[in-house]
């Protein structure tokens, strides 16, 4: 089964979830007519009263699974906030991938839904095994726009009740073109500084991202590449590394196995990545995450399957780069709608147009701090 097979049947196991859980968002403000016995009992069960660390709130939020193939045994992890302010009356944001830096401003513009996906991801699990086993953050290229085109397809044919109010959809840092994404690597980690001069000629003169065989030539020019990787974070080029008790600058941790280039995917570097981050600020997570109790108030881990759960992470990444998204872009061909400008807000220039981050998923960072809940309210 190829990626389009699968990821097209994953937006449509996201679009059962979607219609699953707007009944959470809305089941207690009745805008979808009164919600059954049995759904707000449900409701109320997922519904997370007090997390270990976190203070008090004046929001309500739920958290827990959402079975998406019985037979198979799959089922989707969620966790959903109201909005701080008025959650009737605002839009649903369902996000899939990566953090949200200014969570404050967003908050109160949206009720959030996170979902952790595909199957296999975080909390989600399947009772099952798939012969695909390379899923991740980068494949939402594929499968939001899919998703997006489901919901539409769906709507054509649908009761008033049922019918979803969609109004857009956005993505980063995603794999989008095997060729583009794969020329997109090396041209930015040479415009970076990562590589040298000669190893970007080899990999140049060796290696055509257009053909499905790599000569022997590109095969020794990548291994050289990744080899580099080893010592720099590929996912975010500037940060630290964690040199605290519990690991070194030298721990390895094994990413999320995300849909790599299929060229590349059979080298060992791709599969692999440096701590870091502020510095620690995954094994701050996978440290909480994993934690019986936090589990427990989210009503995670029903399966108890001993795996560990960890946090994975562009401006500064360089594993689905800016440059290659650029390669895409221009090779879709598609009309301009808005030309590129400078953004500004408060009167204040913000440089590119585009979300500002600190890594491939944590999406603003410091420098854009109080920018992201005005760009995305203005977006909706």
């Amino acid at each position: 089964m190829g990626v389009s097979e699968i990821s097209s049947s994953h937006a449509h196991i996201l679009l059962v979830l979607l219609f699953a859980l707007v009944g959470v968002a809305v089941g207690t403000r009745h805008q979808l007519g009164q919600p059954s016995r049995e759904a707000l009992s449900q409701q109320e069960a997922d519904r997370v009263i007090r997390l270990p660390g976190q203070p008090l709130v004046d929001f309500r939020q739920y958290a827990g699974y959402v079975t998406v193939n019985e037979s198979h045994g799959r089922a989707l992890f969620y966790w959903f906030f109201e909005a701080t302010e008025e959650p009737e009356k605002k839009p649903l944001l369902l996000w899939l991938n990566g953090e949200i830096k200014d969570h404050l401003q967003l908050s109160a513009a949206a009720n959030l839904l996170f979902v952790e996906s595909p199957v296999g991801v975080g909390f989600s699990y399947t009772n099952t095994s798939h012969d695909i086993k390379e899923l991740g953050d980068t494949i939402t290229g594929h499968y939001v726009p899919q998703l997006a085109e489901a919901i539409f397809d769906n709507n054509k044919n649908t009761s008033k009740e049922d019918y979803i109010n969609f109004k857009g959809f956005m993505i980063g840092n995603a794999l989008m073109d095997d060729e583009t994404d794969q020329k997109g690597l090396i041209d930015y980690a040479w415009d970076h500084a990562v590589i040298s001069d000669q190893l970007y000629e080899d990999l140049k003169r060796e290696c055509n991202f257009s053909k499905d065989n790599l000569s022997d030539g590109c095969n020794t020019a990548l291994s050289q590449y990744f080899d580099v990787y080893n010592y720099i974070d590929m996912y975010s080029l500037y940060t630290p590394m964690c040199v605290d008790n519990s690991s070194s600058s030298s721990r390895q941790l094994q990413v999320i196995q995300g849909t790599a280039p299929r060229l590349f995917s059979k080298f060992e570097g791709w599969h692999k990545r440096p701590a870091g981050y502020d510095p620690c600020l995954s094994t701050y997570t996978e440290e909480y995450m994993n934690r019986q109790d936090v589990q427990e108030a989210l009503h995670a881990n029903v399966t108890k399957i001993p795996y560990t759960w960890t946090h994975c992470s562009g401006d500064t990444d360089g594993r689905i780069p800016v440059t290659a998204t650029r390669y895409t872009l221009r090779k879709l061909g598609l009309k301009t709608i808005e030309e590129w400008s400078r953004w500004y807000t408060n009167n204040k220039q913000r440089w590119f147009v585009a979300v500002r981050c600190c890594g491939g998923d944590e999406v603003m960072a410091e420098a854009g701090r109080g920018d992201s809940g005005q760009w995305t309210v203005r977006w909706s």
